[in-house]
């Protein structure tokens, strides 16, 4: 029966899921720039939350949400998740329930439909080319990050594609620093049992999220070290418990 389960599968991807993965891309990447250039950033972010759902519901993908006690409303965070697959972006865009915006690469700007529609809503678009094109990013960030917006870093800098947590880089705690906004650790669980990798490797599952409690960072002024290992610690606690 697994696999019969598996040939219908994939057939359901190939007919269904593909196509409605591309069309919703492009309708809703249209969406989110005209909403946020007609409305206000929020409206168009709201384009992008419903666009992870929808491939979230065609995959399927399940998501648990734990911990959203955590959250302040009208408090604004450095989220700080570990990364383990592609489909980290539909579980936390679709199913956080935080208005917030993504750290990108500067080179994803022009990137077809996505990158256009990124910068209508106001993702922040980070320049590594040398610290002061990477200062102008945080300051800009500055400008966006009030009333509630938070942004999203994932300071491992590269997929796991497990639930192992890697070492951390970091620029996103001297972010927050920068920035005087605390981290809110959120754990992802199985997005990698999921989408494995490679083009549509994508699997029917349950994705879990834990919002831990936030973690303040002007307790840790020159330590920044400290700040990484706690953080660290608070994102691991939950893989631990679960497995």
């Amino acid at each position: 029966m697994k696999v019969v389960g598996k040939i219908i599968y994939q057939i359901y991807k190939w007919i269904i899921f593909i196509p409605v993965f591309a069309i919703a891309s492009i309708v809703f990447s249209l969406g989110a720039a005209l909403f946020a250039v007609l409305v206000s950033p929020a409206a168009g972010s709201m384009s992008g939350v419903m666009w992870a759902k929808t491939v979230a519901f065609f995959t399927p993908m399940r998501v648990k949400v734990s911990g959203k006690e955590n959250i302040k409303k009208g408090r604004s965070y450095v989220i700080v998740a570990n990364h383990q697959s592609a489909y980290d972006i539909f579980a936390l865009y679709g199913f956080l329930g935080i208005d917030f915006r993504w750290i990108m690469k500067k080179e994803l700007r022009h990137a077809f439909f996505i990158g256009p529609a990124s910068a209508k809503v106001g993702h922040i678009f980070i320049d590594r080319s040398s610290p002061k094109a990477a200062f102008d990013s945080i300051n800009e960030a500055k400008e966006k990050l009030v009333n509630g917006t938070s942004v999203v870093i994932f300071p491992e800098g590269t997929r796991s594609g497990s639930n192992t947590v890697r070492r951390f880089k970091s620029g996103a705690f001297k972010m927050a620093e920068e920035l005087e906004l605390p981290i809110l650790p959120v754990t992802i669980k199985d997005t990698h049992k999921v989408y494995g990798g490679g083009i549509f490797n994508v699997h029917p599952g349950k994705v879990h999220l834990t919002i831990n409690p936030c973690i303040d960072t002007s307790k840790y002024k020159g330590d920044i070290h400290g700040l990484m290992a706690d953080t660290k610690e608070a994102l691991i606690a939950p893989i631990k418990e679960y497995n």
